[in-house]
């Protein structure tokens, strides 16, 4: 092995163990806010409409930022990005438990704070820098751990969080998140973009405009991100809303956290095995599955009798379907167009995402107060579930036409 070779390998090694551990700090934190809501009421007055309203909030600004953090990685290097969305981060929960936290300030923590910070650190920037190391060859597969790892904060998370919410109360509980989010602050230092001589692809002269134009004028990559939305919906209505949706059944608050837990713990090997399937067909097909199987899940959930047993089996089986969509959806994008802008290209389609995030957490959010139930809520995920399965057919992934003749 040549010394360039080797640098080239240990620096993309460096990047995905920083990629990784980034992602699970910003995604932990970011899993447990639904357990925070009835002490939002209790001690804030916070309605439920107004804590969906925050968290719809923080998925929009979490979608709006990413196509700007991408673009800053892209141009600027990815730790730049990164390093520079912590401190929102950091901000939001900080103020969130020291500052005014009641009204419009606590939209501005919540949601714009938190949001922007979500919009550099969670998925779509880390696991772009990444792709940007490693060959088509196994660039799904590098794609899919950290997704997988960050899931582990999706698993751990909720358990910390439901005994600390009761032992130290939710100002220590976010305090002790502002430590964890200065941590991933220091390690995203680690997560570069590959220089000229590290790059895996031939340099290209395209620019920005010219990369948005040739997204949106392919017609497969339109498909991509509206399928996407439907991601949003799914994982924030179920995020935000099933602690208090199995409450409201008659189930334990323990329950939920388990739920979460779950959802965590079985995202590790539905990612895992997504991003290796994805190496022996069709992207678009394992999508299709994806969503179909999500919408078959949600229909067991509310229909069949409350119990724990069945909540578990629920937690588990949306889990191993929660981020598996991530690493073949980025696939796409990056086989389709190159890596050059895949930072601001996945960031758009992740925006679409985080605009279904907002109405999966708004919604969810107003029609319990409105009608009582989350019923309406789940019926239009099941409806989404069918329409995100037909759309991704007919998707044609295959580089454009000036990567082909390059």
């Amino acid at each position: 092995m040549t010394s360039t070779k080797f640098i080239q390998n240990k620096t993309a090694l460096i990047t995905l163990i920083a990629a990784c551990l980034v992602v699970l700090i910003s995604l932990g934190v970011r899993q447990t806010f639904g357990l925070f809501f009835s002490d939002f009421k209790n001690d804030l007055d916070i309605s439920l409409t107004e804590s969906g309203l925050a968290v719809g909030l923080q998925m929009l600004m979490w979608g709006l930022s990413g196509p700007i953090f991408g673009a800053i990685a892209d141009k600027y290097g990815g730790h730049k990005a990164i390093m520079l969305a912590f401190i929102f981060y950091i901000l939001g929960i900080y103020f969130l438990y020291s500052g005014p936290n009641t009204g419009i300030f606590f939209q501005i923590d919540m949601g714009l704070l938190v949001g922007i910070g979500l919009g550099g650190t969670a998925i779509s920037i880390p696991m772009s820098i990444v792709g940007k190391h490693f060959p088509l060859s196994n660039r799904t597969i590098a794609m899919s751990l950290v997704t997988a790892v960050g899931s582990f904060g999706y698993f751990i998370s909720p358990m910390y969080t439901s005994y600390s919410l009761i032992n130290n109360g939710w100002i220590h509980t976010l305090y002790i998140f502002t430590i964890f989010l200065v941590i991933g602050l220091v390690i995203a230092f680690f997560v570069r973009s590959p220089s000229l001589s590290e790059s895996i692809e031939k340099p290209s002269d395209q620019n920005t405009m010219s990369a948005l134009k040739e997204a949106f004028k392919t017609k497969s990559y339109v498909l991509l991100t509206a399928g996407f939305f439907v991601c949003g919906f799914h994982i924030t209505l179920v995020g935000t809303h099933v602690p208090t949706y199995v409450i409201d059944r008659g189930l334990e608050t323990w329950t939920a956290a388990a739920i979460l837990s779950l959802i965590g713990l079985f995202n590790i090997f539905g990612s895992l095995f997504s991003g290796y399937l994805s190496t022996k067909m069709k992207k678009k097909v394992i999508l299709a599955a994806i969503y179909a199987l999500r919408g078959i899940s949600i229909c067991l959930f509310i229909f069949l009798p409350a119990s724990n047993i069945n909540a578990f089996i629920f937690g588990a089986s949306f889990g191993f379907l929660w981020l598996s969509t991530v690493p073949a959806t980025s696939g796409i994008v990056a086989h389709m167009f190159g890596t050059k802008h895949l930072g601001m290209l996945y960031g758009i389609v992740f925006l679409s995402h985080q605009i279904g995030s907002f109405f999966g957490s708004f919604l969810g959010g107003l029609f319990h107060d409105i009608y009582g139930s989350y019923d309406y809520a789940w019926y239009l995920a099941i409806a989404l579930s069918i329409f995100a399965a037909i759309i991704h057919v007919p998707i044609k992934e295959e580089p454009v036409l000036r990567l082909k003749t390059e």
